[in-house]
């Protein structure tokens, strides 16, 4: 047995953590499959019960495997060379493709584990209704196999291209959401036509796992706006997905020699000495350059805001700035196709997307600036020193929590252009907006708190910036799957009462984006939000006491 694949197995079984989240999935899908379970003595024949039943299990399961599964192989290299026993597997007489599916099959080994736990739950959605789901239960569990392997070598190769847990982490959800997402965009703008473009958006869409899923769960034709869907999404899928599993897993085991642990620097090229055309260049990239905000601190700022501003190396002002600008033409683009009615989609459909987008990039890049602001410090050690320091515990809350809440204020009003060319068109929708509006900045608040929150019960960054994204997908997502299920299995109550606590759902309402339009969420919603904005205000502020307190 390779020892590798021994070693990460036995490691991770034996956390109490995972025994936690396998019995917690076991749980889950038994009430899952216990709400719909029929109390009298009729059956229903027809499988519609069990389809409905197998519909909302088969998107947990999806969701399960996109929020866990990139966490374990986005940390496992880059662990190692941290530690410093990378060196010693490449100096082994093990070979790299053996290191590599070691590592690769204990992360597998243990996505197996999590599947087997749900069979139970998947037959007695079988034994429901009849044959009409047999081989959907089969080709599900096929999908989510290969969805685990083709996540698992996308984080594989991230953590032996990085150099930190906490940015391994970010750049592996950041590649899974667009993996899942962006390859759906292409295709749902030249849905439709027969030329090549065409037909290259409908390969590229089976890149991603969530096409496939809905083959198999009888959901093929939902977003396509009205047009049949033929095409076989889950073998497209299965061979997309293998090929790109290969094709990150030969680019892996490229990088297992020595070579990976050389850091060596090119000696570059002074400024002056390139062409004028470049300098030019040079100059309008780095608009805002970090460096020169080395200056002396102003005794007006807190200190603790300037030593993250200065220090973090995701959220400089220049990377800040070039995203601004990305953001700001996606909206205006948006906006621009709601009001020239361009794809017919109508103002609801874009102002849905704009929701999306913007709740998006608040759950990507949430966890990564605000999950690390106690975690890195104490595991770095460098918390002892900021804590004998003069400045009250209330002062260095305030200047980390301050130094993540304004890159994401920042973030947030780089969208709002899309939002003003809508108004100006149709004044009608400023009510609209101003409500919009109010359920991202509470996202926004909630997101931090909860992410800061985290980072004071961990020692690690890496395991304070996956429970912060496991809380916030699960608050902001995981009601989403009773949505999916509305009026079946669940009921239009059921599915208000759920989406009450989400603020995606809040937001979507807001903008009266079809599908959350007949739900009244706010201002309840508003309500839930601050009050467990507050709770967690408490939280952290107490914790932070705490931590702050002589030993």
């Amino acid at each position: 047995m390779n020892p590798i694949l021994h070693r990460e197995l036995l490691e991770v079984l034996r956390t109490r953590k995972a025994l936690a989240l396998q019995l917690g999935l076991a749980l889950a899908c038994m009430l899952l499959v216990l709400v719909r379970w029929p109390s009298g003595a009729l059956a229903d024949l027809s499988g519609a019960r069990s389809l409905q039943v197998l519909r909302v299990f088969g998107y947990g399961l999806l969701a399960g495997i996109l929020l866990l599964v990139p966490a374990f192989p986005a940390t496992s290299l880059v662990r190692e060379k941290i530690k410093g026993t990378l060196v010693l597997l490449l100096n082994s007489p093990m070979r790299p493709w053996s290191i590599y599916l070691g590592k690769l099959g204990g992360v597998l080994g243990f996505t197996a584990v999590l599947l087997v736990m749900t069979l139970p739950a998947a037959a007695a959605c079988h034994a429901l209704g009849g044959s009409g789901v047999q081989g959907g239960i089969t080709e599900l569990y096929a999908v989510l196999g290969i969805a685990a392997v083709q996540m698992a070598t996308l984080g594989l190769l991230v953590s032996s291209r990085s150099q930190s847990t906490d940015g391994a982490l970010r750049v592996t959800y950041a590649l899974v959401l667009a993996v899942c997402v962006l390859p759906l965009a292409p295709e749902a703008l030249l849905h439709g036509g027969t030329d090549l473009a065409s037909v290259l958006a409908t390969w590229l869409r089976c890149l991603s796992p969530i096409p496939a899923v809905m083959q198999v769960l009888g959901q093929r034709d939902v977003g396509s706006h009205g047009m049949s869907v033929d095409a076989d999404a889950v073998s497209r899928y299965l061979l997309l997905a293998g090929v790109t599993s290969l094709i990150c897993a030969w680019a892996t085991i490229a990088r297992l020699n020595s070579r990976l642990l050389d850091r060596a620097r090119p000696a570059g090229r002074m400024t002056q000495d390139r062409s004028i055309g470049t300098r030019v260049a040079r100059r309008v990239w780095f608009l805002v350059d970090p460096q020169r905000r080395s200056g002396s601190m102003s005794l007006w700022f807190n200190p603790v805001m300037v030593k993250e501003f200065r220090s973090r190396r995701f959220g400089r002002s220049s990377w800040t700035l070039r995203l601004i600008a990305i953001c700001a033409i996606l909206s205006l683009g948006l906006s621009y196709i709601a009001t020239t009615n361009a794809l017919g989609w109508g103002i609801e459909v874009i102002g849905g997307a704009l929701v999306l987008l913007q709740i998006a990039l608040l759950i990507l890049f949430t966890p990564s600036l605000a999950a690390g602001l106690v975690a890195a410090e104490r595991e770095k050690g460098s918390w002892t020193l900021l804590r004998m320091t003069t400045l009250s515990p209330g002062a260095i809350l305030r200047g980390k929590l301050i130094s993540v809440v304004w890159p994401l204020l920042l973030l947030l009003f780089a969208t709002l252009p899309g939002y003003i060319v809508m108004m100006t068109v149709e004044p009608s929708l400023v009510y609209q907006v101003q409500r919009v509006v109010i359920c991202l900045v509470l996202t926004a608040v909630f997101a931090v708190l909860i992410s800061a929150t985290a980072s004071t019960f961990f020692r690690s960054t890496a395991a304070a910036t996956t429970a912060s994204y496991i809380a916030i997908l699960s608050i902001c997502v995981g009601p989403l799957l009773f949505w999916l299920g509305r009026d079946a299995p669940f009921g239009h109550s059921v599915v208000e009462a759920v989406l009450t606590v989400n603020p995606v759902a809040a937001a979507l309402q807001a903008s009266n984006t079809p599908g959350f339009n007949q739900y009244e969420l706010l201002p309840m919603n508003w309500w839930i939000i601050g009050s467990a904005c507050v709770g967690l205000l408490v939280v952290l502020g107490v914790r932070t006491w705490q931590l702050c307190r002589p030993e």
